[in-house]
């Protein structure tokens, strides 16, 4: 695996750089331009050779006039090649030779492209591996607010800007700067007068190229966040087409796209025409320059103060020069795309991880028994601190042996899943926003690592996530090395097996995007059995039966009774005959415990607990007895969870 790029995790933006991503890789860089260099050296016989023969064979040079070749060496070449000397002979050895040091030319420029594109794929593959696992570990607030379009704008397109300028423009600078540094001298030499000619419009062509770059880099901010947007609109909707097409709202979210892909076409178009402006005044100043060159020589040479091979010679050269310069104007628009994709892309590295500020006790165990206590626990999501918004949790305490099971009670937005994600160190209880204690087997949850914690600790979520592989890879997903006896003993427990072997290719079934191919009961067994298989001490079900009938509902928790003693479970239920038999129950309201004991202890005190245990055995003797006004005591129910 290709190394990452180091970067580091400061508090506000990592400031990624082009030549720092080349550590490592420079070597390549640097024989990419030594053999570019080559190739250059190759190039420049050919004018050379085209002057001689011009001067030497056409305009019958005088023999006073300065000259880097003769055609004498030609004729000295075709007597060792056994040749008979003359015109025709002296014109096909110019020939062969310029058409040699041609394609020797192209084949270093092979060699240049070959290991440049080696070095800018090697870091773009290390780039890719940061970003991912920068992500992986970015903390649950971040996700927040991010939006899954941008981040996969930024990890695709920002990254494949910077591929194509390391790739493509980093050894042209070299290239750039080797021509006019070696062309120069030449043109001097062979003419003072027209050398200046030829130099007379390049300052121009570098001002107005640095100018457009400020402007450019601006506009190319503006087209990859529109880019993004339209990303994000795009997700969106494949994501939720099945909620776009159950609400008939397909037109409306059609317009929300065209809305974004015009945004994104005007500020393309804008930027299209500025880029047009730059390429357009460019190619006059290069043009200009070749005709001055061309006047100015075929005048000096009419005069007789310059021979007609100089002056082609010169126009040859001058290309070299005025075409490689203009090349830069390229590199500096690249340069502006690249600048700003490595700024998008640094925004994300920036981020702190989750990982960033743990500090793990040295004598933490290596494993835990499941023992949860919580003392006067508080949270809000506001980050400013615990005062400035109504708290999510407020004092919340209880203790819980291991292998015991918990049960947590309550109306939506009580609190519940909170303290799940506090458990899982999704979010920190011991900073701005929250304050109290969590300990495992004693010891403080933030001594131990993130990694650690969720190890020991498997959950079920209301609405889990699947992959888009096979049953048995997705069953496998926790732990790898689960046999296929402990698979099916798993599966058998989350009451799915049978379902599973009714597919027409078993645990072998590819299974959609999320889960898609599943009903909501078949993805949360699945669930229930991946984690099942994971055998954590800690298994938390956060109302992962909601979408089971009663009678598998029965069965899985007949199953988890078995296995009583053996794991610490949470369970987050509406149903109450999902935890009549737990150790301990805690409703929950507005973020505080109103009620605790179990399932008997909760009947006597006649509290929220029994009267909803009333409500919901009403509905369900309704629904056996098939007896009217079975949908009012449904409503009742509903409402009565509600409370």
């Amino acid at each position: 695996m290709a190394d990452a790029v180091n970067v580091s995790t400061p508090a506000k933006s990592q400031q990624l750089s082009l030549l720092g991503l080349t550590l490592g890789h420079r070597r390549l860089y640097l024989a990419a331009v030594g053999v570019m260099a080559v190739g250059i050296s190759l190039l420049f016989l050919v004018p050379l050779v085209t002057r001689s023969m011009i001067d030497g064979f056409v305009a019958g040079e005088q023999p006073g006039t300065y000259s880097f070749v003769r055609p004498e060496w030609l004729e000295s070449l075709a007597e060792a090649l056994g040749l008979a000397p003359g015109m025709l002979t002296g014109l096909f050895l110019a020939g062969a030779l310029i058409i040699l040091a041609t394609a020797s030319a192209g084949f270093f420029q092979y060699l240049k492209g070959h290991w440049a594109a080696k070095a800018s794929e090697a870091i773009v593959q290390g780039l890719r591996n940061t970003l991912h696992a920068h992500l992986a570990a970015l903390p649950a607030t971040y996700f927040d607010t991010a939006e899954t379009g941008d981040l996969v704008q930024r990890c695709t397109s920002d990254v494949e800007t910077v591929r194509v300028f390391l790739a493509a423009q980093v050894v042209e600078i070299g290239r750039s700067i080797l021509l006019v540094v070696c062309v120069t001298p030449v043109l001097f030499m062979m003419s003072a007068d027209l050398a200046w000619v030829t130099l007379a419009l390049l300052p121009l062509l570098v001002i107005y190229s640095l100018f457009f770059f400020g402007k450019l880099t601006y506009y190319f901010k503006e087209v990859d966040e529109a880019e993004a947007r339209l990303t994000t609109v795009l997700q969106e909707n494949l994501t939720g087409i099945r909620v776009v097409r159950s609400f008939g709202r397909r037109e409306f979210e059609q317009e929300k796209f065209t809305v974004a892909n015009h945004e994104h076409r005007d500020k393309t178009d804008r930027l299209m025409r500025l880029l047009a402006w730059f390429w357009g005044f460019s190619d006059l100043i290069c043009m200009s320059q070749g005709g001055l060159v061309l006047f100015f020589g075929a005048w000096w040479t009419l005069r007789g103060e310059i021979s007609l091979g100089t002056m082609v010679a010169f126009t040859m050269y001058s290309a070299y020069v005025i075409w490689p310069v203009r090349q830069m104007g390229r590199t500096l628009v690249d340069a502006g795309k690249a600048r700003v994709s490595l700024g998008r892309l640094g925004e994300v590295l920036g981020t702190p991880h989750e990982d960033a500020a743990d500090q793990v006790s040295d004598n933490a165990p290596t494993k835990l028994s499941g023992a949860i206590r919580v003392r006067d626990l508080c949270f809000s999501y506001d980050r400013e601190g615990p005062d400035s918004a109504r708290q999510v949790l407020e004092n919340v305490s209880l203790d819980l042996e291991a292998g015991q099971t918990l049960a947590l009670l309550g109306p939506p937005g009580s609190g519940k899943s909170t303290l799940i994600q506090l458990l899982l160190r999704l979010y920190d209880y011991d900073g701005a926003g929250g304050s109290g204690s969590i300990e495992l087997d004693g010891h403080e949850l933030s001594s131990f690592s993130r990694d650690f914690v969720r190890e020991q600790v498997a959950v079920v979520l209301q609405d889990p996530f699947l992959y888009a592989r096979t049953i048995q890879q997705n069953l496998l997903f926790g732990r790898p090395s689960a046999s296929e006896v402990d698979v099916q003993a798993a599966t058998q427990a989350a009451a799915i097996h049978d379902s599973i072997e009714g597919f027409g290719s078993g645990y072998g079934t590819m299974l959609g995007e999320r889960g898609v191919t599943l009903s909501g009961g078949q993805k949360q067994r699945l669930a229930i059995a991946r984690v099942l298989l994971k055998e954590s001490p800690i298994l938390v079900l956060d109302d992962a039966l909601s979408a089971v009938d009663h009678e598998t509902e029965g069965v899985i928790l007949k199953a988890l009774a078995e296995r009583r003693g053996q794991r610490t479970t949470i369970i987050v239920a509406h149903r109450l005959s999902c935890v009549t038999q737990a150790d301990l129950i805690l409703v929950f309201d507005q973020g505080r415990i109103v009620e605790r004991g179990n399932h008997g202890e909760l009947l006597a005190h006649g509290g929220a607990y029994s009267r909803l245990w009333g409500i919901q055995n009403a509905f369900s003797r309704q629904i056996e007895s098939h007896g009217e006004g079975a949908a009012d005591a449904q409503e009742v129910q509903a409402k009565g969870e509600d409370s």
